[in-house]
């Protein structure tokens, strides 16, 4: 995650599978700025940017979740 908790911090919230939401719009309207993607995406593909970077998050919240 980028500014704000991890995916260790929320993955108790989702553990039976109650769910909840997740705010990341600034790390994900500006995914394309993160040091991880700026190198692969440039600002006109910030929407290909968001994509990997909600995937990332989602894949990081289910390795969190699994770890419970």
């Amino acid at each position: 995650m980028h500014s704000g908790g991890k995916a260790e911090d929320i993955a108790l919230g989702f553990k039976d599978g109650i769910g909840g939401i997740v705010n990341a719009s600034r790390s994900l309207m500006a995914a394309y700025k993160l040091d991880r993607w700026k190198e692969v995406y440039t600002a006109e593909q910030f929407k290909e940017a968001t994509r990997a970077e909600a995937i990332r998050m989602r894949d990081e919240l289910v390795n969190s979740i699994k770890k419970l």
